[in-house]
């Protein structure tokens, strides 16, 4: 009997002693990352059978299990997953914003100190300080665009190096988690006996993996776990840890890519198929917010350029000359891909400033048509040959041939705010007179009159435009032209208020000329007090130019910074859901698998007594024993 008591006593202690580990090794792990709480599962030891019934043999410990809920563990990873996906996003645009947005550093006062020299150039267009004053905020305003495209230009290239820095924490996470794999399959007796602080160091792997790029993490029977990515790319299967690397895009040295290396090549991966966490937020931010606002900002630079130089080729400056352009205009950027067998040069120009949009596009050869595809969109055109005209820009053929399967990255606005600069250096050379003058004859005995005539767009202006040209009335109603390039045309019908066209310039007759009444229209000679191109290019600012023709510069400028401004607010907004939802789910599956440290401490006494009652037992079956030993023989 005391023999079975004996057993019954160390069987409790064992058991009480198991219950003190596993309290003690909770309360060292409270405040463990990724710990879940473990407990004891015990069971009576199986009884024996005698003639007064089963007799009970004390208990057993059948394993250490963690409290662990694969719902509630999911549901954290992901929730952390898209957290730190809206917190990197927002992260990202709010440097876009706090640069356009700022009120020194934006483009808006640079824009209206320009326009406002190009107004003081009007009024007084004899005054070399004026005109030396335009210059000077034409300097500003090319060096407003500068330096917030080498800001874009900047975060570019942040943005690039975190992706890379990335890849790198990926693939560590993911050596750590295979390696662990393997750990957990060998010491693995069976599900039954779980290796439960191997698994927690592995589920806070798969977290912090899911932190950095979204995952399906797919259990197996052996204990291991495979990591996927992407479009089904394994990133861990059983004990191999595959890897990612960063790379130069094919076609575009300026994007770092994410390639996916299996069997020692290297495939990049699409940037659409790799969603959530830090990774997925920069690369769908690199590619929608700031590819876009660089653009935008470039397209604006372009119009301004672009629209400026056309009417300022239009005016005369005050050495007598046609005006040059006072803007460098940056040229669409074409990239060929570099997997391209074809010798082919494919050269782009913008051909309508007010068609651009703020995309890049894709020229693609299939070995019979060409495909060129607006990348915002992935609206798609075919055409047969080249050139054609997509958007404003016109894509050619400039030497060489194309090859089937061939690709080439168009690049329409990406560079225009990069490249701006004002090219004029002399104040002189400011176009600020129009380059023709009409005039009426002192001698008219009529009543007409003559406007002062407009220079017709677009540049470049007509080769004739500064010859002599005269209009001679022969009759109230009849008129001949002659001079160089008109044709020298007679008996042309004179309706008052009409406009007149010749040599690239139009005039407007009006009133009631007589018989041998004469007008003129010649070179501008002397025009040192005329501002009437210089009050042209102010009219510019103020012009519909971009966006088909339904904004104008600074319109154009505001819809980027009220874009980005918005969407900046929406993704901190959505910033501060997600962590409060992390929180919650935090909170939700803490309260399961979290380390109760007020429950520990009941533990704690619970097992303590256990311990000393099964000592008092055991205690017993000593003393019975003496007993039966000190029974006289």
């Amino acid at each position: 009997m005391s023999a079975g008591i004996f057993s019954i006593g160390v069987s409790g202690l064992a058991a009480a002693q198991a219950g003190l580990i596993t309290t003690g090794h909770n309360i060292a792990n409270a405040n463990t990352l990724g710990y879940h709480r473990q407990s004891i599962q015990q069971s009576a030891v199986a009884p024996i059978f005698t003639a007064a019934g089963f007799m009970g043999q004390g208990v057993q410990v059948d394993t250490v299990v963690r409290s662990y809920s694969q719902f509630l563990d999911t549901a954290l990873s992901q929730a952390q997953s898209q957290a730190a996906y809206y917190t990197t996003y927002h992260a990202q645009l709010a440097q876009i914003d706090n640069t356009v947005a700022d009120v020194n550093t934006g483009l808006s006062p640079a824009l209206q100190d320009f326009f406002a020299a190009v107004q003081e150039v009007a009024s007084n267009p004899a005054s070399l300080p004026s005109r030396q004053s335009l210059l000077a905020t034409g300097s500003a305003l090319a060096a407003r665009f500068n330096m917030l495209a080498t800001n874009f230009n900047q975060l570019r290239d942040g943005v690039n190096g975190q992706i890379t820095s990335t890849v790198a924490e990926i693939n560590s996470a993911s050596a750590q988690i295979a390696e662990l794999n393997g750990r957990i399959m060998t010491v693995q007796v069976n599900a039954s006996q779980p290796p439960n602080d191997l698994l927690d160091q592995r589920d806070a792997l798969v977290s912090q993996l899911n932190k950095l790029i979204g995952t399906t993490v797919i259990k197996q029977s052996d204990g291991t776990i495979n990591v996927v990515i992407g479009n089904g790319q394994n990133l861990v299967v059983g004990r191999e840890a595959m890897s990612l690397n960063a790379n130069q895009a094919l076609d575009d040295p300026r994007r770092t890519d994410v390639g996916y290396v299996a069997n020692g090549n290297t495939v990049l991966l699409n940037a659409n198929s790799l969603q959530g966490g830090s990774m997925g937020a920069l690369l769908a931010f690199r590619s929608t917010e700031l590819d876009g606002a660089q653009n935008a900002l470039g397209r604006v630079a372009l119009g301004v350029a672009q629209m400026f130089n056309d009417q300022h080729t239009l005016g005369q400056d005050l050495n007598g000359a046609m005006g040059g352009n006072f803007f460098n205009v940056s040229a669409p950027v074409v990239i060929g891909k570099s997997t391209n067998t074809g010798t082919a040069v494919i050269a782009a120009s913008v051909a309508s400033t007010s068609a651009l949009t703020t995309s890049d596009y894709r020229l693609s050869y299939a070995g019979a048509t060409y495909t060129v595809t607006r990348l915002s969109d992935n609206t798609s055109s075919t055409y047969a040959t080249l050139p054609q005209t997509v958007d404003g820009v016109t894509i050619s053929l400039s030497s060489g041939a194309v090859a089937s399967g061939d690709s080439f990255l168009i690049q329409p606005t990406r560079d225009g705010g990069t490249n701006i600069g004002v090219r004029i250096i002399d104040p002189a050379q400011i176009a600020a007179a129009a380059p023709m003058r009409t005039n009426a004859a002192i001698t008219n005995s009529g009543s007409g009159t003559i406007s002062a005539g407009t220079v017709n767009t677009p540049p470049p202006p007509n080769a004739n435009l500064q010859q002599p040209v005269t209009i001679t009335f022969t009759s109230p109603t009849t008129f001949d032209v002659s001079g160089t390039g008109t044709g020298n045309p007679v008996g042309v019908a004179f309706v008052p208020g009409a406009s007149i066209t010749y040599n690239g310039w139009t005039v407007k007759l009006a009133g009631a000329p007589t018989a041998g009444d004469v007008f003129t229209v010649a070179a501008n000679s002397g025009g040192r007090a005329d501002g009437r191109n210089a009050l042209l290019l102010a009219g510019v600012q103020t012009q519909n130019t971009l966006a088909g023709g339904t904004t104008t510069f600074q319109g154009a400028y505001s819809q980027l910074v009220s874009t980005i401004g918005n969407k900046t607010r929406q993704t901190d907004i959505e910033s501060q859901a997600q962590n409060q939802f992390v929180e919650n789910t935090t909170t939700a599956q803490q309260s399961v698998s979290g380390v109760n440290l007020d429950e520990e401490a009941a533990n704690l006494l619970r097992y303590q007594q256990t311990y000393q009652a099964a000592g008092k037992l055991i205690q017993l079956a000593q003393t019975l024993f003496q007993t039966i030993l000190q029974i006289p023989t």
